[in-house]
């Protein structure tokens, strides 16, 4: 657990990075050092809002570059930084120029837009000059062989951030972990709503648990809901359909297995605004590295949507269609467009209201929960990873790679923050309660005892 000391350090020797980065770009790779380099620790508050704490002023002056800026994802978290901090340099990174100018004349004057091809290390490098920190959102992140813009991250010592939903990517950015921290760069993978915001909860559950119960947590479970394709667009449904080509990674008594996915549905409920849902077990990032980082036994990820002739169909794929097909990004690709302008239709009936729930079992017989329910998942997609963009921008995040659960990812100090900053418009937002607490139908056993 590092302490406001450290977290200074690291602002600092960012403030001296980001003047390498700014000779480096004017001198050609000179490779000079700037020495004696300062940051002054007057702090104001970036806007009024209980959730918006003070800022140093190197904060508020970042730049920040969103790949994949002109999609639902990045776009979203573009208008949230902009809202969280209107001081910071929002640059939006993409392809189409049109769009790109759309999202800038949205965002105001403290912002622009670079056209970047991700797939072109030599454009990409020449994005990351001069930027403090690159949200990667430039899915699907499925079946992709590299991890070419944290590779081009650490190359330029730039600040990373990813939304990745896949746990090959995950897995293949923690292994280069070693060389951001020999780059001296802090890296986040998995930074969003889901995974991201979830892992957080996750972790919180699990250190309040160790404090206060007698007993050790045994079961975590995650689960999700989100009604239509949330509003979030096509690389939203690639997504959910390359997932289905994958074996279902869960943990029980310590033990891996592997499942079929789109299968093992329960009813959940989540809670006000939701209800309860159906939902399935998918193959999720998150389910493997709390495994690891917060070392409950048994963990497991589910996942449902609405109208429930949805559900059906993600079924039927995962029987009628081979493992193969599902896995092929350019075959996922022609399915999207031909399901693109169905769904759509249907999201404008079905709404895109979104939630989480994450349940943590311990021995000793403790139950708590928490939920984190929201209208909009477009909107508060975008909110979720400016939450980390943030963190990581303040000093919460040391040099590494790191998942949003690991301390030295989001400091436990910083987890609040995060969390409230994440949830702003949310429906509901508990933590830390029994589950009866929390439901929309709990029933009473007699003087007041509820199951």
């Amino acid at each position: 657990m590092r302490h406001i000391s450290d977290t200074f350090m690291l602002l600092k020797d960012r403030t001296v990075r980001r003047g390498e980065k700014q000779q480096y770009h004017r001198k050609e790779r000179a490779g000079e050092k700037m020495a004696g380099a300062t940051v002054n620790r007057t702090l104001i508050a970036c806007a009024k809002d209980e959730y918006r704490v003070d800022t140093p002023e190197k904060t508020r002056n970042s730049r920040v570059l969103i790949l994949g800026g002109t999609g639902r994802v990045g776009g979203s978290t573009a208008i949230a930084l902009s809202k969280l901090c209107p001081e910071l340099r929002v640059i939006v990174g993409g392809r189409n120029r049109e769009r790109g100018a759309a999202m800038v004349t949205t965002l105001g004057g403290n912002s622009e837009f670079v056209e970047v091809n991700i797939d072109n290390v030599k454009s990409l490098e020449a994005a990351l000059n001069d930027v403090d920190l690159v949200v990667n959102t430039a899915g699907p992140f499925q079946r992709a062989e590299r991890c070419t813009v944290l590779e081009a991250a650490i190359d330029t010592k730039t600040a990373y951030l990813d939304v990745c939903d896949d746990t090959s990517y995950a897995w293949r950015a923690k292994s280069l972990h070693n060389k951001a921290v020999a780059a001296n760069i802090p890296a986040i993978t998995t930074g969003g709503i889901y995974p991201g915001v979830s892992n957080v909860m996750a972790a919180e559950l699990v250190r309040v648990a160790r404090s206060e119960s007698k007993g050790e947590p045994e079961r975590l479970r995650f689960y999700y809901y989100t009604a239509g394709s949330g509003g979030a667009g096509p690389t939203i449904l690639a997504t959910s359909f390359l997932l289905l080509g994958e074996e279902v990674v869960a943990y029980n008594k310590g033990e891996k297995i592997k499942l079929k996915p789109y299968s093992g549905m329960l009813n959940i409920d989540f809670g006000k605004g939701i209800g309860k849902r159906d939902v399935f077990l998918l193959n999720l990032p998150e389910v493997s590295s709390t495994r690891k980082v917060l070392g409950v036994p048994t963990v497991s990820a589910r996942f449902g949507t609405a109208p429930f002739f949805w559900n059906w169909g993600m079924m039927a794929m995962t029987s009628l269609l081979p493992p193969e097909f599902l896995r092929d990004r350019s075959k996922v690709q022609e399915l999207v467009e031909l399901f693109d302008p169905i769904v759509r239709v249907v999201d404008k009936i079905a709404g895109e209201r979104v939630s989480m729930r994450v349940d943590l079992d311990c021995t000793d017989g403790r139950d708590t929960v928490g939920i984190f329910s929201h209208r909009r998942l477009s909107v508060s997609v975008g909110t979720a990873t400016a939450a980390f963009a943030m963190a990581i921008l303040e000093g919460s995040t040391q040099p590494g790679v790191w998942f949003p659960e690991e301390p030295q990812g989001i400091t436990i100090e910083a987890r609040e923050v995060l969390l409230n900053r994440a949830a702003e418009g949310t429906l509901s937002f508990v933590m830390n309660k029994p589950s009866w607490m929390v439901e929309t139908d709990p029933k009473e056993l007699g003087l007041g005892i509820y199951v």
